[in-house]
């Protein structure tokens, strides 16, 4: 099936920042997303590299900012 990777990634964004956390001063979300999504964010620029084996990516600041903009965007009342 063919769909919108933007789409998709967008949603992804804003559903990690459902999930933000701090540990040790960086904040992190879960990963339990698509690892293609995962690794598109992390060509982006807003995430770590997914493929370590930590269960959690390190959100950047750009990616942080983006999270709650798309969070904000698609599932605000």
């Amino acid at each position: 099936m063919e769909y919108d990777k933007k789409k998709v990634d967008d949603a992804v964004l804003g559903l990690l920042y459902l999930n933000f956390f701090e540990h040790q001063s960086v904040i992190r979300a879960w990963k339990g997303f698509d690892w293609d999504s995962l690794d598109r964010l992390h060509e982006a620029g807003y995430i770590s590299d997914p493929r370590s084996k930590a269960k959690s990516v390190v959100m950047t600041e750009k990616g942080q900012i983006a999270a709650k903009e798309m969070f904000i965007r698609d599932f605000a009342s």
